[in-house]
């Protein structure tokens, strides 16, 4: 209940006292309308049978032995000490009696008393009489005599009183006004004057009661009648008096009887029958519903769904659903006899009603051409044949004539134009082309094809980049074209270097075109050969060797390594260019003392693998004789071939690391070989790779990170150095890929090939292609990114170069933008081959290209 019982008398108090106080003949009367009483037909105390039998715990028996005790005792407690007696003592059954024996003889002599609890059992009746009561024998009481009234009226009121104690929290506070803070404990408010709060936000306001302790409570119960059953509700902070019936269920409680008077302990007997009939034997009646009773009906639902779509067809109407019609066929309406009445032929709807009608789609037949000028019966003259026009028309066929079997003619007037002798043939040839020839409906979009542009910013808006071309570059006193297969600018973008078809490195200044320095390789590898590559020549050595291009050439991206490295045949040549000042030169002589003094290959290992894939060779005799030794800078010492890597098969890609002390060489016909690492400083090499996987093109460094990207003709795979494991495989979709270039953040890669494209890798998006852009005719030779500038440019052999905004985000949630924004053109096709090479310069928006015409231009933003 919510409410804790602390008054001056506890709940053993409520049993019956051991002794009677003495009342007068008023009170009496007055006590059993404080509480609920027996009626007549269930009340015991009426027999005389029942009043000396021993005690027993059934519902009529305890009625009738004790609602006069209750009734009796509920205003008369002298709250003697007696009434505080253990429940064990040996006077209960004599006082217990004694007082049995005096109820009775009060019931017989005073008959008012009667009178009054048979009203009053009328208003708050304590036991609702059932027929066919079973007495101790187990047999059936007799039939209620005829004067009493039927259960019909009063099993309903039973039904109510015995519901009428099952509320809930909510039912007991229906205003809403008691406390309502739920397990909160109560000392919390002990230093308040409200002890919470109610379902309306209100102050629950403590009473006076609240402050009184144990001994005023007891004094407050003992001086009043009003405060007999009085108890304190600690959770809403006030005094409730107990209603009679409350005190009568904590009594029937304590004497173990069940607490509601009115449930009768002891029904009538059903005899059950066999399952013959279910509502006379009672099997199964108890049984809960179906879940399917309560659930909507599938069947129901399906119905329903048919007549939907039979109403939305058309099929049928409301009428028919309402009952209004039987038939449908009852609505159509039957045409009229007089089949006279005019109707239009053509309505302009008849495409529509095809549309939408059932059956296979309806496909309108092509609609013929107009008719022209030489259809008319009076046409211009130069629609009227000639007759040597007429005999070609007759030898061609009608299909190949240029107006089939019509042949223009010229009538006076509309009059004389007779029938067209070739109607039903052509009638007939269209019929049969409609029949024979397949037709299949297209759907045209009304799509705006400027919406499928994207929206691009325009160029001028994204300067600076390359424009107009500047300086050319020109070997003096050539007079033949030979090639220029790669170019190169140095870190601080003052001299720019040059590879041709004949093996000669050539250094320039950029700002005046001037040649500084040139090397012929040729001569280099040749002095650097091993003898038993020589055995087979003659022993005259009158064959001069034959001259090898310049495949690759990369200028050391360290400012302070003013060093080249060049691909030519089967070797990878060190040069040192003899550009730098007082203290580049001092580093970049320690960078090449290792491999200038090198000997016996280098300083390999013999048991690896790289001792048989690579040997060093030091070339300090041949520069010593060359006669192009001479530094360019007065500081720069000496220039010219330093070292000399020589491989198995022809090296075809050189590509340094940026720190400028590892680079990489890539020979595509070496297998396993094919990728080689090599340290200048310690003039030592290592063969990363002991089985091919495909056939390696290019490879290149990331910016970065320990990663070595190694292409083949149709991937491209990322390897982790460190964890010596492949991190990612990229996917480009080309058949030949020629080049590759990685953006300084790291996360980008460009890939060029020689099916016109040039594919961009997005490495934290996906391995596919981010964009593949197809703006070359031709194959592409070289693409690369700028080192500062958002730019990116691609060279290719129709002798163009596509010069691309390209802008990395540093957020991730942007994609790169690309734009192209000029078109550079300087260089023709020689031989089927255009611009071979391109490059950036490294701290201005210029760029360099080479081609087969053996030209170098310059192109700088104007």
């Amino acid at each position: 209940m919510g409410r804790s019982l602390r008054s001056g008398r506890s709940i053993a108090s409520l049993s019956p006292p051991t002794k009677r106080g003495g009342r007068d003949d008023e009170e009496e009367e007055e006590a059993p309308a404080a509480g609920p009483v027996d009626s007549d037909d269930g009340g015991a105390g009426s027999s005389s049978e029942d009043s000396g039998s021993e005690e027993e715990y059934d519902s009529a028996a305890e009625q009738s032995n004790s609602d006069p005790e209750v009734s009796d005792d509920y205003y008369n407690d002298s709250g003697d000490e007696d009434e505080f007696e253990e429940q064990g003592s040996s006077d209960d059954e004599d006082d217990r009696l004694e007082r049995q024996k005096a109820l009775k003889d009060e019931e017989e002599s005073d008959e008012e008393d009667v009178e009054i609890l048979e009203e009053i059992a009328v208003d708050a009746p304590r036991a609702w009489p059932t027929k066919g009561k079973r007495g101790g024998d187990g047999k059936k009481k007799a039939a209620r005599e005829d004067g009493e009234k039927s259960d019909a009226p009063t099993s309903a009121a039973a039904a109510q009183w015995m519901h009428a104690d099952d509320l809930s929290s909510d039912d007991e506070d229906a205003d809403g006004t008691a406390n309502r803070i739920g397990r909160v404990p109560l000392h919390w408010y002990e230093d308040h004057d409200h002890i919470g709060y109610d379902a309306h936000g209100n102050a629950v306001v403590k009473s006076s009661a609240a402050n009184k302790d144990l001994l005023d409570q007891a004094l407050d119960a003992a001086d009043t009648e009003k405060n007999k059953f009085t108890v304190y509700d600690e959770l809403n902070a006030k005094e409730v008096t107990l209603t009679p019936r409350q005190v009568e269920l904590i009594r029937r409680l304590q004497s173990g009887a069940y607490a509601h008077p009115e449930h009768d302990a002891n029904p009538d007997y059903v005899d059950y029958y066999s399952g013959v009939d279910p509502m006379k034997s009672g099997l199964n009646s108890n049984r809960y519903e179906k879940k399917s009773r309560f659930q909507p009906s599938k069947w129901e639902k399906l119905q329903v769904r048919r007549l939907l779509h039979r109403l939305k067809c058309g099929s049928i109407n409301m009428d028919y659903l309402e009952g209004k019609v039987r038939d449908m066929n009852d609505l159509v309406k039957r045409p009229e006899e007089d089949g006279d009445k005019p109707f239009p032929l053509w309505k302009g709807d008849e495409e529509d009603e095809l549309a939408l009608r059932k059956g296979p789609q309806h496909m309108p037949a092509p609609k013929q051409p107009p008719p022209g000028h030489a259809y008319s019966y009076n046409p211009p003259e130069e629609y009227l044949p000639t007759e040597e026009e007429l005999k070609e028309w007759e030898e061609m066929d009608p299909a190949d004539r240029p107006y089939g079997h019509f042949v223009p003619r010229k009538f006076a007037n509309l009059r004389s134009v007779g029938a067209y002798e070739h109607s039903v043939r052509e009638r007939f040839e269209r019929c049969l082309d409609l029949y024979l020839c397949p037709r299949a409906m297209k759907r045209r979009l009304n799509i705006d094809p400027e919406s499928l542009v994207p929206q691009l910013p325009r160029a001028s808006d994204l300067r600076p980049f390359p424009t107009t071309k500047c300086v050319r570059y020109v070997v003096p006193g050539r007079t033949e074209h030979v090639a220029v297969r790669c170019v190169t600018v140095s870190p601080e973008g003052q001299f720019v270097a040059s590879g041709d078809e004949e093996g000669v490195v050539r250094v320039w200044e950029v700002q005046t075109g001037r040649m500084l320095r040139s090397w012929d390789l040729n001569g280099a590898v040749g002095a650097g050969e091993r003898k038993e590559e020589e055995g087979g020549k003659d022993a005259s050595g009158e064959a001069p060797p034959q001259k090898k291009p310049v495949a690759s050439l990369e200028w050391n991206p360290n400012r302070s390594h003013h060093v080249l490295l060049a691909a030519v045949g089967k070797c990878a040549v060190v040069i040192s260019t003899g550009t730098g000042g007082p203290d580049d030169s001092e580093v970049t002589d320690a960078l090449l003392s290792s491999a200038a003094a090198c000997k016996h290959g280098g300083n390999i290992a013999p048991e690896s693998r790289a001792a048989k894939a690579v040997s060093w060779s030091s070339l300090q005799k041949h520069v010593a004789t060359s006669p192009s030794t001479a530094p360019i800078s007065a500081f720069g010492g000496k220039a010219g071939a330093v070292a000399l890597l020589r491989t198995n098969r022809d090296v075809a890609s050189v590509k340094w690391h940026r720190k400028g002390d590892y680079f990489t060489t890539v020979s595509p016909k070496a297998g396993a070989a094919a990728v080689l690492i090599h340290q200048l400083s310690k003039a030592s090499s290592q063969q990363p790779f002991g089985k091919t996987k495909g056939e390696a093109q290019l490879a290149c460094f990331h910016p970065q990170k320990p990663f070595l990207f190694v292409a083949t003709r149709e991937h491209v795979r990322v390897y982790h150095l460190v964890k010596q494991t492949m991190v990612k495989r990229l996917m480009s979709g080309c058949r030949h890929i020629s080049s590759i270039d990685v953006h300084g953040s790291g996360d980008h890669v460009v890939v060029g090939s020689l099916d016109r494209r040039l594919v961009w890798f997005d490495l934290d998006l996906s391995n596919t292609p981010y964009k593949t852009l197809k703006y070359h005719e031709r194959a592409l030779r070289s693409v690369g990114f700028h080192p500062r500038y958002p730019l990116m440019a691609s060279a290719s052999d129709d002798g163009s170069i596509h010069v691309f905004h390209s802008m990395v985000y540093s957020d991730l949630m942007r994609n790169p933008l690309i734009v192209p924004v000029k078109v550079l053109r300087g260089h023709s096709v020689v031989k089927s081959l255009g611009a071979l090479s391109m490059a950036f310069h490294p701290t201005q928006p210029w760029l360099f290209s080479a081609g087969a015409d053996g030209q170098i231009h310059l192109f700088q933003d104007l």
